[in-house]
């Protein structure tokens, strides 16, 4: 009975480590964290997701990140058609996939001191896209608030192999700063996870 209670003892130092001082202080930040939002991120594919996160941007007045919409053509049409200052709005082009949305932008949006954002982003891609931005964003002590969007007769619905995948890159992305599927591609050609 008393091995018991020291591994139970040290499960719970180890715990309380790892959560205050340990690789997990972060997201304890991010999980009591009290701000408001203070931008609104979009994640592109999908002209509806631009149209409400401008549209909320406007109704707030709060700065909209655009990562990987649509041409920018389109975008700032839609953005001047809706009156919000040209100033207001990013479009941001770097992001490859749904990882890169986050992985492209975290590090200039903690510089900034954004600790938390609205997360707009299609039904469908939600889960997937949350569970991405809460660990890459967390690790930099940000908080997303999701919002989806309805995307109705469009929706593709997205298997778990691709959300378990993605969380994994997103995983590695913060312990190693470096994309896991470069690198399977590379050694793995082959392989189903990550095409």
């Amino acid at each position: 009975m008393k091995w018991g209670r020291t591994r139970i003892i040290a499960l719970i130092g180890v715990v309380i480590w790892l959560i205050f001082d340990g690789p997990l202080g972060p997201y304890r930040k991010v999980i009591f964290s009290r701000k408001p939002p203070q931008m609104i991120l979009v994640l592109g594919g999908d002209i509806d997701r631009e149209r409400f996160g401008i549209s909320l941007a406007r109704e707030l007045d709060l700065p909209l990140i655009v990562s990987g919409g649509s041409n920018p053509e389109h975008a700032m049409w839609l953005v001047k058609q809706s009156g919000i200052p040209l100033d207001q709005v990013k479009l941001d082009y770097r992001a490859k996939d749904t990882l890169g949305n986050f992985t492209s932008l975290v590090d200039d949006l903690q510089w900034q001191g954004i600790k938390h954002a609205f997360l707009v982003t299609s039904e469908d891609h939600f889960p997937r896209a949350m569970s991405i931005g809460n660990v890459v964003a967390g690790s930099r002590e940000i908080r997303l608030t999701g919002i989806s969007v309805s995307c109705a007769d469009r929706c593709k619905k997205e298997g778990w192999q691709k959300r378990v995948s993605d969380l994994i890159r997103a995983i590695t992305w913060v312990v190693t700063q470096r994309d896991l599927k470069v690198w399977a591609i590379k050694h793995w050609p082959n392989n189903f996870i990550f095409n």
